[in-house]
């Protein structure tokens, strides 16, 4: 007889015959199921049971659930052919995950879905669309914006609603801003009427509601010394001397002849210099 006729069919692994039986081809090797399902088959994660032959085999991410077991962790809806999301191990309807992990939109109150552009600041979040100026209603975007009373207005609309006008160029102030005379100035805007020189965070004077470094100050108005004749400022508690119309800083108040100081001692004065007595007896 024909020895084809005869020859054995049997399992792979085990070596049973597969004569009449089920069996699944596997790199052209035939397994019977049993031991088809004990090699090669996949474990659920849901229900920790082989997935068998029969039973259609789902996976994502190396992970692997029977077509029954592939459902939602919060809502135990399945899951087969709807989208997902992952979150710590766990799968989620797109509802679930949204109402578990989405951020509310403070402006419509509706959940921002994933994937969806959101704005956020200081721990609130708004749909792009919703993140609008409370004057102009236009949405804001990537633009700067300036926040006041739980409300965001962009730029523009801030500085016509709120922004006090600089005195000097009448354009407003954003951001620091000083004030003089109770009346708002751009800090570059707030200048020496001399010298022109930012007066913010110097010491100033003023004359005539006019402001003034102390520089220009002493130079315009300050009393002039008759020793030096430099400015004798008074400022900052200068002390000078002062006889006749004329005045003297402190240090400059010496005898012409000798040089002594002069300074609470009795003196005499020829034309427009100062003497000691001694240096002064022989005129």
């Amino acid at each position: 007889p024909d020895t084809n006729m005869t020859e054995r069919f049997d399992c792979h692994y085990c070596k049973e015959s597969l004569f009449g039986k089920k069996y699944i081809l596997r790199e052209d090797s035939p397994y019977c199921v049993k031991c088809y399902e004990n090699l090669y088959s996949n474990t659920c994660e849901e229900c920790k049971k082989p997935i068998g032959a029969d039973c259609k085999d789902l996976s994502y991410k190396d992970r692997h659930w029977h077509e029954t077991c592939f459902q939602c962790f919060q809502c135990k809806n399945s899951l087969v052919d709807k989208p997902f999301a992952a979150k710590e191990e766990h799968l989620l309807c797109t509802d679930c995950y949204s109402n578990e992990y989405s951020s509310k939109c403070n402006e419509c109150k509706k959940t921002i879905m994933p994937g969806t552009r959101k704005m956020e600041y200081k721990g609130n979040s708004w749909h792009e669309t919703c993140f609008i100026c409370y004057r102009c209603q236009q949405p804001i975007g990537t633009k700067s914006f300036i926040p006041k009373d739980n409300q965001n207005f962009c730029v523009p609309c801030y500085e016509k609603q709120f922004a006090m006008q600089c005195v000097q160029c009448k354009k407003a102030i954003t951001t620091g801003g000083v004030t003089y005379r109770d009346q708002p100035w751009h800090k570059e805007c707030f200048v020496c009427t001399g010298c022109k020189k930012q007066l913010s965070g110097q010491r100033f004077t003023s004359r005539d509601e006019f402001a003034y470094c102390l520089s220009c100050f002493c130079n315009l108005y300050a009393k002039k010394c008759a020793g030096c004749t430099n400015p004798i400022s008074g400022l900052g508690g200068t002390k000078y001397i002062s006889f006749e119309e004329r005045q003297w800083h402190n240090d400059c108040f010496n005898c012409k002849k000798c040089s002594l100081s002069l300074v609470g001692r009795g003196f005499l004065t020829e034309r427009d210099d100062i003497l000691c007595p001694e240096c002064g007896k022989d005129i």
